[in-house]
């Protein structure tokens, strides 16, 4: 079998789909983890054989519905897990019908859940596939628990102090602009089948502004009293460091790192605060102190009511904000414990599974069971390789005929992928090793680079 797993935002998304390979290989499955491009062209081209296409979304827009069909066309099927989950939202009755629609369920073959909510809403909402909806969990979630612990190498650091990790959900510093992303969700019709949502949007980037205000006094407020640790800004996957240095300029003992996924940052840390973000749930998973910041500045803030401002100490002020962090970096010095208990509010256990059989591991024999019937044909690694060619020939004749042309130069070369950084084979061969040892798999895998974000991962 052959399984093809879409990245998108790599810091997001990586780690969790390197497991889940790492799993299918060792069971004897070819896995492809990639960009949309050479997945999308290679097996409507015939250069890749069909497989289990496994997507971030099942958005109902025009375009995904057509690409997912003539996927299927080609005799792939279509399997998914919604990446923004939906987990920090109360309910999930919007979030089936705006990421999800009949078209798209029943183009798929199987859809798995984060956790006990949005599983029964979707067996709800769409009750003709209930028997395509399954209980899983998420890899990201396996990812926080104890055994992969060891998993998540110390960040390279600039700095020999602790720190505190205050994570970054604000679009104030993101790569596209706001009509950008007004023009992305009207292109994917999400403000056809939730008209308020544009309404909603201009709230959201508007308070954005006043909230990146309020942290920003914070850290200011932090960085001069703090009893001698540094603060460590992590951008959101979609804002860029450069924005929030311009922002930050000046401020002594603050630093801004968006390598890698944010786990081993969470990890190393003394305390993580933020205010709205997911990554307050990966905190607590972790068991790592959080703050949640919730000053009356932004309590009428979208996010102000998110499940994951339920979440850690609540703290109002940036006086009392000062006070807790440096408490909790002065008990943790002393080796004192904080968090003596692992606890998660009713809300959110709802929305994550948890359970002693790895979420990955259930994904992988479903795509097994799903399968059973079909003869998939192995990967030609030497046709593959000549069509990764093919197209990285076009792209330099493209980008050369754009610079030269006067008709062209106002478009320029083709941007960087910000959201999926260029692979490192190094990298990606060491955390599949980790995975290897951690899950005690004996089987020999291989990893190989075949374009600048493409791999292949395979039992040797």
């Amino acid at each position: 079998m052959i399984i093809y797993l879409h990245v998108e935002i790599s810091a997001r998304e990586l780690d969790g789909k390197l497991l889940l390979a790492t799993l299918a290989a060792a069971r004897g499955h070819e896995v492809v983890l990639s960009d949309l491009e050479i997945i999308l062209k290679g097996l409507l081209r015939g250069y890749l054989n069909p497989g289990i296409y496994h997507t971030k979304s099942l958005t109902p827009s025009k375009t995904k519905i057509d690409r997912h069909q003539k996927i299927i066309n080609q005799g792939s099927i279509i399997t998914s897990i919604d990446e923004e989950s939906g987990i920090d939202k109360e309910g999930y009755e919007k979030f089936s019908k705006t990421r999800y629609s009949r078209e798209t369920i029943d183009q798929s073959s199987a859809i798995f859940s984060w956790g006990e909510e949005d599983f029964e809403t979707l067996k709800k909402n769409y009750k003709e596939y209930s028997n395509k909806i399954y209980k899983t969990g998420s890899p990201r979630v396996d990812l926080c628990k104890e055994i992969f612990f060891d998993y998540w190498s110390n960040p390279k650091l600039n700095i020999n102090k602790s720190y505190v990790l205050i994570s970054s959900n604000m679009k104030v510093c993101s790569y596209n602009s706001f009509a950008d992303r007004l023009n992305v969700m009207r292109e994917n019709g999400y403000f056809k089948r939730s008209p308020e949502l544009f309404k909603e949007e201009f709230l959201l980037r508007s308070n954005d502004y006043l909230k990146a205000m309020v942290f920003i006094d914070a850290i200011k407020h932090i960085s001069e009293y703090n009893n001698g640790y540094d603060i460590i800004v992590r951008p959101h996957p979609t804002e860029t460091s450069d924005c929030w240095k311009v922002l930050l300029d000046g401020i002594p003992n603050v630093f801004i790192e968006k390598k890698g996924p944010i786990n081993p940052w969470i990890k190393n840390s003394f305390a993580v605060m933020h205010h709205g973000c997911t990554s307050a749930i990966e905190a607590t998973l972790s068991n790592k102190p959080l703050v949640t910041y919730v000053p009356s500045e932004l309590k009428h803030h979208p996010l102000h009511n998110q499940l994951t401002n339920k979440l850690g100490f609540l703290i109002n002020t940036k006086e009392d904000l000062l006070k807790k962090l440096n408490h909790l970096h002065d008990e943790i010095k002393k080796n004192h414990e904080i968090n003596k208990n692992f606890y998660l509010p009713l809300d959110i256990s709802k929305k994550i599974y948890l359970d002693n059989e790895l979420a990955a591991e259930k994904m992988v024999k479903i795509w097994e069971k799903i399968t059973s019937k079909k003869d998939f044909k192995s990967i030609n690694l030497t046709k593959l390789k000549f069509f990764i060619l093919k197209l990285k020939i076009n792209r330099l004749v493209g980008d050369t005929l754009k610079l030269f042309s006067s008709k062209f130069k106002s478009l320029g070369t083709r941007k960087n992928n910000q959201k999926f950084p260029k692979f490192n084979i190094a990298e990606i061969n060491e955390r599949v090793e980790k995975f290897r040892k951690i899950l005690k798999i004996e089987s020999k895998l291989e990893c190989i680079l075949l374009a600048d974000r493409t791999i292949i991962i395979r039992k040797l």
